[in-house]
């Protein structure tokens, strides 16, 4: 059974990108290309699950934007 994991994908201020799984602790990859990358973070999240880094039962559910005055 193919399971799906969350992605948050980043740019350095050298436009690196760095992604990152919520699930698991240390879990981040970079890359010069979307391709790299996620090539990447695909091996960190299989090393990851194969530790059982995982950081417990807590379930991702999204990403919040929060503005704040000027």
């Amino acid at each position: 059974m193919e399971k799906k994991y969350p992605i948050i994908i980043e740019t350095d201020e050298d436009g690196i990108l760095i992604l990152s799984c919520p699930l698991f602790k240390g879990c981040h990859a970079y890359g010069h290309t979307m391709e790299e990358a996620m090539q990447n973070i695909t091996e960190v999240i299989e090393l990851c699950a194969a530790e059982g880094v995982n950081i417990g039962n807590n379930i991702y559910i999204g990403l919040q934007e929060l503005s704040l005055g000027a």
